[in-house]
């Protein structure tokens, strides 16, 4: 079987499965990636998708529709003539995209599917406090995240991981689960499962206005919040009428008087801040317009009442 195929992908996430199916020398004709945006200090620089950057260095055709329907871009899709569509951190596709190609188009969602469909599987997974994740491989169609699964590896989810740490090991776990359904495709016995949707979660876009901490509840609950929004969006507080992110935190459970959300710091080298049955120690947080920083820079710097 002569494989072409098509890789679409956005983020740094999708850059390893993008590399191993150039390592192993598979014939990828083409990248659809995202269109390129302003951004940096005073959004006058052209920011490229860290897979526009790879497929560019690795002289790969790089295509970027504004439009996934538009047909000019369907036209010039087609002539690419792959007969195998990746998509890895992508947006949605139509139909008439995902449903081109001889052998079908899979994705690489990070989760257990049916498990966590949606935009923020690893983020769920931690804020839920989950103890185990992966990565499925499966077939696209209509609905999102719903296709036949082809492979699925599992991964732990440590105590104190932020998605952050998940998601840089699932990125490498992903490369490789893509490059497995790829060479099962190629051989012509790619396994299909069809997916249990009475199991199914779902893990919802997160927006910024609902990462406000609420420390009125159980330790580890509040713990697992703050590490399943670290690095981004971040999880938030206000205190002593400062805002804070707050990115790094390990869990106290200990037995106090205070009102949950108050805090206690040394305003040298401790910051904690109650819950209900106990409290959160503060090891890394981030100012409004500054870089992350640790608790003993931040309180060398600054001195709660």
């Amino acid at each position: 079987m002569n494989l072409r195929i098509i890789f679409m992908g956005t983020p740094d996430f999708a850059v390893p499965s993008l590399d191993i199916l150039v390592q192993n020398n598979y014939n990828v004709v083409g990248v659809i990636t995202t269109t390129d945006k302003y951004g940096g200090r005073g959004k006058n620089k052209l920011l490229e998708s860290p897979v526009k950057k790879y497929a560019v260095k690795h002289g790969i055709k790089v295509l970027q529709p504004k439009n996934l329907k538009a047909p000019d871009f369907i036209e010039e899709l087609r002539s690419l003539e792959a007969n195998l569509q990746v998509v890895v951190a992508f947006r949605m596709l139509p139909e008439v995209v995902w449903n081109m190609p001889e052998y079908g188009t899979f994705n690489l969602h990070g989760s257990l599917l049916p498990k966590y469909r949606g935009a923020a599987p690893i983020n769920w997974a931690v804020i839920n406090g989950e103890s185990e994740t992966g990565v499925t491989s499966f077939f696209l169609q209509h609905e999102i995240d719903t296709g036949d699964m082809i492979f699925q590896e599992k991964m732990p989810i440590e105590e104190n991981d932020t998605a952050g740490d998940v998601h840089d090991r699932m990125m490498l776990l992903g490369a490789k689960t893509v490059l497995k359904t790829v060479q099962a495709i190629e051989k012509g016995n790619a396994p299909t499962q069809k997916q249990d949707d009475t199991l199914a979660t779902k893990a919802p876009k997160i927006f910024r206005e609902t990462c406000e901490i609420n420390f009125d509840q159980p330790t580890q609950k509040v713990h697992d919040f703050i590490r399943g929004l670290s690095p981004y969006p971040a999880a938030w507080t206000t205190l002593d009428d400062l805002q804070l992110k707050i990115l790094k935190t390990t869990k106290k459970i200990d037995s106090h008087q205070l009102t949950p959300g108050s805090f206690v710091s040394d305003n040298k080298k401790s910051l904690q801040i109650a819950t209900q049955d106990g409290f959160i120690e503060v090891h890394e947080l981030q100012l409004q317009g500054r870089k992350r920083m640790k608790i003993v820079d931040f309180l060398n710097g600054y001195k709660f009442e």
